[in-house]
């Protein structure tokens, strides 16, 4: 089991995430967060929070699995990614996912093909390149005019490490949620200036690790322990190409400790979390928000 030392749980795991953004009693900050990130004319006053697993048309596509999906209650559509290590198609895999919630607007019969909007929100623990730019907004455009030809379908690319901001230098709400995703886990108080915002200082109360029943608590170890691990897995590898002194070095470390992170932060890790779980009787649904696999899937799990 791994010791928590910090007063709040680290919102890039895949629960402490979900605690704090995913969560029906705990809407209110999803909603605050996008209310304050999106360019909308008019705030969203509720959302829905959809099934994470969407199918595609057929048998043959392939299933995604969204982080957070929900609505507003004008229809719009929201998908939320935390992704921790950097992948190469991450633009394309973004773009896949807004697929979906497109193609389930479809309507038999006499339909006009009147969309409602999609919003993808990726927070990155990564940088996708050497931009200065912590935030990003991505739609179609004419390339001739410069104006926006498509106005329903928006990408927001957050990348974390970019944002270099003291707490003392915090303009505006926005930055106060980068501020909290960046710091949360290293700190043991509220910075003034934070306490000043409600919407945030209720998002630090939902994060105290104290203040999670035993049960959550023991799901957030599990799942922090994977984090760590996968940590330790990629800094040995890049340690380890370091010392070669190859760049041939570097790519097989990197590729060897991504594989190995993988195989203990992703499916397996998931399982044995799961199986955990179940040994100590949680109920199946509860166990499929916190590791994200399917209930048919731990259903199959032997304990």
């Amino acid at each position: 089991m791994c010791l928590v030392t910090n007063k709040y749980i680290d919102p890039f795991t895949d629960f402490g995430f979900k605690h704090i953004f995913g969560t029906e009693e705990n809407k209110f900050i999803l909603i605050s967060f996008l209310n304050d990130l999106l360019d909308i004319e008019h705030k969203i006053v509720d959302i829905k929070y959809r099934n994470l697993e969407k199918l595609g048309l057929n048998l043959l596509d392939r299933k995604a699995i969204f982080d957070i999906y929900c609505t507003d209650e004008k229809g719009n559509n929201f998908i939320v990614e935390l992704q921790r290590s950097k992948q190469k198609y991450f633009k394309d895999r973004s773009i896949y996912y807004t697929t979906f919630p497109i193609q389930e607007q479809s309507q038999r019969g006499d339909w006009d093909y009147r969309l409602k909007k999609v919003y993808f929100i990726g927070i990155l623990e990564f940088t996708i390149d050497d931009s200065k730019e912590y935030l990003r907004k991505i739609q179609l455009l004419d390339t001739k005019t410069k104006e926006v030809f498509y106005d329903k379908l928006t990408y927001y690319y957050i990348e974390i490490p970019k944002f270099k901001k003291s707490d003392k230098e915090l303009s505006n709400h926005l930055e106060y949620w980068m501020w909290y995703l960046s710091n949360l886990s290293k700190i043991n108080h509220i910075p003034p200036k934070l306490k000043e915002y409600e919407p945030i200082k209720k998002a630090f109360d939902v994060a105290e690790f104290l203040a999670l029943d035993r049960d959550k608590q023991f799901a957030y170890q599990l799942d922090l322990k994977a984090r760590l691990d996968y940590k330790n897995v990629m800094d040995y590898a890049k340690e380890v190409a370091k010392k070669e002194g190859r760049e041939q070095g570097l790519k097989e470390g990197i590729k060897e400790g991504i594989e190995k992170g993988k195989e203990k932060g992703k499916k397996e890790e998931k399982i044995k979390i799961a199986t955990n779980l179940l040994k100590a009787n949680m109920n199946i649904e509860f166990i499929a928000q916190t590791t994200g696999l399917s209930v048919e899937e731990i259903k199959k799990i032997k304990v």
